[in-house]
């Protein structure tokens, strides 16, 4: 698929109606929303503490999902708050119990509540997927209009639940919502072994947190065949290749022509047991996802080849990516690959790919001579009629079902070595009409203008253009769905009155993981989640806000523990002043830092120590790259002379830096992110470690706070804001950095600077990028958490 890159510096306008966190220097900032989507309805209400007598109440003879949403509720909070609730069986609700009540209207104590407080609920209202969340006296009321509205109800509540003065408590809310859309989902890739507990907590705490009920997890050859091993031993040695020849598309392409995307970073580049897989899928369920597998098929199709060339249309391809339809046996082995995975998931969907049809045609003998649009619908319908066959719907990109976006007949190319070839344009729309079936569910990636960063969007179109093709894909009588989708949704609310935009998915085009997710995805997964559950926009940097605001809890979810000053009480500055060489202005980077806070600041329980030394304001060390900075590169030493459990870095970089996505650099996803230094940690051993400083990953502009796009938050550390005049707020970032080695005395750290770091190039290409622009990083303060007494 099309990959949308960008980098953090550009520009976009920024939504109107949402406040903008962190901005106000001296000021409270605007408060976070109190739920995320924020409810279409919802009034403030009365605090619900809760103590040693609170019970979370079910029927005296609960159904599986009575009992499901109970122990949820219980297990969050003990997991966050260490607060352990007991669950009690009840036949009637006594209104002195101090007690928490969720289920659908079919639990008979909600249906005894809403008739008793003549609270209307049914199925039909809110609707579909919709609840009732009520904090009220001695009880809190989740009530769903079905079971997935009680468990959309119950996320909400999850979202209100804070610890004030050793007291946790709900925050106080009257809530009636429902979703915009019925489709809401993410596209990924399914995780290698070592991110499967990541890829749990991402069902559990983000994506049914923010109410998505869909994941389309691209499979390839990643789960271990039993009719075709060789395909898994193919897969490895396949992503090895891409992977160890520094390439996103695969060596070995005869005159180096446009080839599909690999994806070969699904698993990993590696392939799980089935019966991993199959945990997998039953933990997507559980938490009302529906999972619709993705095995890419005509195009994209690699996974099914690197064991059976002679099955291409590309002769003379070393790694061959699109199967020949008029050979039998191509269909053989796919479908030999679908009934696998269509036995162990059962799935209601089925992704086929079927984009991005690059590679030349009229090399294969056996199609030469075939029309390539009626080859393609033809593959199609075939694909179409085995999977109903199974009680399988079918889904498909539809790139190649529109002329405006591929193209009219053939199109000519030419190789970087001059050879000259022509790959497909569109389906004819009699094509289309005749051969692809209209319960086929089109996933709509060409709906937006959207600039990717690199000067051009993903077809050349205007905004009227894009429009246009919802507008076709709706009068040839297809549903779609917004794949790819991102925040900055041109004319949103108008286009989803249209009833065949079922709705959206945001696409992760990167192995799943951690660091990818958190650098790059946060934006269009949160943006995606307001625009499909609420039915409105938030981009810009009111989008980018709320999400740095909102940081600390996606990255403990993400990461699945508290950082050690959370948990720990003795946090202390430590005193790097005498190592400041930095006046408050450094005019060759733009720097201003006049009127910042120079006594001391907090972060939670976090104090640092901000003090100025001889009109010397911070530590600075040099990035040098296209041009040099004139800076050091070097800080020398600042003592610790602890045994830290977390060192806590407050720094900022001099300039908006680059950060593209995972996708960018397959081989080295770490590299997408600008290097612009690191820390190195002296032990009293003289062990030394280092910590990367990566732009978006733990560090981010001092001026962050003039920001401009969505994507300016930082996923590894905090805003602070440190004053400033009004025209020129201040914001630096704490990182904290978990000490991996307890025990040992850390006798000093030392900041450096990189000197041409090289990161993704432009585009999708195979290449780094020309060396940065210079820059620097500004460290202001480091404290430390201490070892328990």
């Amino acid at each position: 698929m099309p990959k949308f890159q960008f980098q953090k510096s550009c520009v976009i306008a920024a939504a109107a109606g949402y406040a903008i966190f962190g901005l106000c220097p001296g000021a409270a900032a605007a408060e976070s929303p109190s739920i995320f989507p924020t409810p279409r309805e919802i009034t403030p209400g009365s605090d619900f503490f809760l103590d040693e007598q609170t019970v979370i109440a079910v029927p005296a003879y609960p159904s599986e999902q009575d009992l499901f949403l109970a122990r949820s509720l219980a297990g969050d909070l003990g997991d966050r708050f260490a607060v352990h609730l007991k669950t009690e069986r009840l036949d009637r609700l006594d209104p002195d119990r101090h007690m928490i009540l969720i289920g659908s209207i079919s639990n008979p104590l909600v249906r005894m509540y809403c008739e008793n407080h003549r609270l209307s609920l049914s199925a039909g209202d809110p609707g579909p997927e919709g609840y009732v969340l009520q904090t009220s006296g001695n009880i809190v009321l989740v009530a769903g209009s079905d079971e997935s509205g009680a468990f959309y109800g119950l996320q909400s509540l999850r979202q209100l639940a804070f610890r004030e003065q050793g007291q946790l408590r709900f925050k106080g809310v009257q809530v009636r919502d429902w979703p915009a859309k019925p489709f809401r989902g993410i596209k990924l890739y399914i995780p290698g072994r070592n991110n499967i507990p990541f890829f749990k907590r991402f069902i559990r705490d983000f994506m049914a947190l923010y109410k998505y009920n869909t994941l389309i997890m691209e499979m390839n050859a990643a789960m271990r065949f039993e009719r075709h091993p060789e395909l898994n031993t193919g897969w490895v040695k396949f992503a090895q290749d891409t992977n160890y020849s520094r390439r996103h598309s695969p060596p070995g392409t005869p005159h180096d022509w446009e080839t599909d995307s690999t994806h070969q970073d699904t698993a990993d580049g590696g392939y799980l047991e089935k019966e991993e897989v199959a945990d997998l899928a039953q933990f997507v369920k559980k938490y009302h996802i529906e999972l619709i597998p993705e095995l890419p098929s005509f195009t994209h199709a690699y996974y099914l080849m690197t064991e059976h060339p002679d099955l291409t249309e590309t002769p003379g391809a070393k790694w061959p990516g699109v199967y020949c339809p008029s050979n039998p046996n191509s269909y053989r082995l796919l479908f030999d690959v679908y009934d696998e995975y269509i036995d162990l998931l059962k799935p209601k969907w089925v992704h086929a790919g079927h984009d991005e049809l690059f590679q030349p045609v009229g090399l294969c003998p056996r199609c030469k001579d075939k029309d390539i649009g009626e080859r393609f619908g033809e593959d199609v319908r075939t694909i179409h009629d085995y999977l109903a066959s199974r009680g399988v719907a079918m889904i498909i990109w539809g790139d190649m079902l529109l002329e405006g976006v591929r193209g009219r007949g053939l199109q000519t190319r030419k190789a970087p070595d001059g050879f000259t070839y022509n790959v497909a344009g569109a389906m004819t729309p009699e094509q289309v009409s005749r051969l692809i079936p209209k319960d086929v569910l089109i996933f709509n990636w060409f709906w937006s203008t959207f600039d990717t960063g690199d000067g051009t969007s993903p077809t050349g179109q205007s905004e009227a253009e894009v429009e246009s093709f919802d507008a076709q894909l709706d009068q040839m009588g297809f549903k779609q769905v917004f794949g790819n989708l991102h925040p900055n949704a041109e004319n949103w609310r108008n286009r989803m009155k249209r009833s065949s935009i079922i709705g959206g998915a945001p696409s992760v085009w990167f192995a799943t993981n951690e660091i990818g997710f958190g650098k790059d995805q946060l934006s269009d997964f949160l943006g995606g989640a307001n625009m499909l559950w609420r039915g409105d926009e938030l981009y810009g940097r009111s989008l980018s806000g709320v999400i740095q605001f909102m940081m600390p809890d996606i990255r403990t979810r993400f990461q699945g523990e508290a950082p050690p000053s959370r948990t720990e009480t003795s946090i202390v500055p430590a005193h790097i002043s005498d190592s400041f060489n930095m006046a408050p202005v450094e005019p060759g980077l733009g720097v201003n830092l006049a009127g910042m806070e120079s006594a001391t600041a907090t972060l939670g329980k976090i104090p640092f120590d901000l003090s100025e030394r001889a009109g010397k304001v911070a530590v600075i060390v040099g990035t040098d790259g296209a041009e040099k900075t004139g800076l050091p590169g070097d800080s020398g030493s600042m003592a610790i002379g602890e045994d830290p459990t977390s060192l806590i870095f407050l720094h900022a970089a001099a300039r908006a830096a680059t950060t593209r996505p995972g996708w960018a650099l397959l081989w080295d996803q770490d590299d997408t992110a600008d290097l612009l230094g690191w820390y190195e940690v002296v032990y009293e051993d003289g062990f030394i470690t280092t910590i990367p400083i990566r732009y978006g990953v733990n560090i981010q502009e001092w001026n962050w706070a003039k920001r401009n796009s969505e994507w300016d938050y930082c996923y590894g550390a905090d805003a602070v804001p440190l004053r400033g005049p009004q025209d020129n707020p201040i914001t630096f970032f704490a990182y904290e950095w978990k000490n991996p080695r307890l025990g040992k005395k850390i006798t000093e750290i030392r900041l450096k600077g990189t000197t041409g770091f090289r990161g993704a190039g432009p585009g999708f290409s195979s290449t780094y990028g020309p060396p940065i622009p210079k820059n620097a990083i500004i460290l202001k303060a480091v404290s430390l958490v201490r070892k328990r007494d």
